[in-house]
């Protein structure tokens, strides 16, 4: 039985005031480029580049990426083939700006590590800081978000889903005890 966390109206504030901290942390936000993690992290992208814009009156590039080829824990390692490496993934260029990578939950790190190293695979950015929406705990890599909506300290057997309008047609975050 899930328990929900957060409602659309409370996942809307927590993006609000990220919007805010990216602003006060670059002091503006010159140079920035959005890329969200497929699938949930990029409707998040999305949404933080237009409240930007509302802010800001700035239009930030956002770019989705697909890290399902650099997960370690999603597929046997076949050393005897190279992997396919698709760099023209991101519609943008990265190099010399500051990518804010958007993912919707952060767990072990994996997800991240992964982005990290495609994204370094398309360019070179200056700087690569983390957003997401929620913070669940138990890394099993050294990642820490710049930007958090909402820290849940959850058990290792519980499970957190967001959902988002475009994609699941409601809106919220659940917690799911299995």
């Amino acid at each position: 039985m899930a328990h929900e966390i957060l409602d659309g109206s409370s996942m809307q504030r927590a993006l609000t005031r990220i919007t805010y901290e990216i602003i006060e942390q670059n002091k503006g936000v010159d140079n920035l480029v959005f890329v969200g993690i497929k699938t949930r992290g990029v409707y998040l992208a999305k949404r933080l580049a237009k409240r930007l814009n509302q802010l800001e009156n700035v239009e930030i590039p956002v770019a989705a990426l697909d890290v399902s080829l650099y997960r370690d824990d999603r597929h046997v390692a076949d050393y005897t083939q190279e992997p396919t490496v698709k760099t023209d993934q991101l519609d943008i260029d990265i190099t010399n700006k500051h990518v804010i990578l958007v993912d919707d939950v952060l767990f072990t790190g994996r997800t991240v590590r992964a982005a990290l190293d495609a994204l370094m695979d398309m360019g070179r950015p200056n700087r690569i800081s983390l957003a997401v929406l929620v913070d669940r705990g138990h890394r099993e890599l050294p990642i820490r978000p710049d930007f958090v909506g909402k820290n849940i300290p959850t058990a290792m057997n519980e499970t957190v889903h967001v959902a988002v309008e475009e994609y699941d047609g409601h809106e919220d975050v659940t917690i799911e005890h299995n």
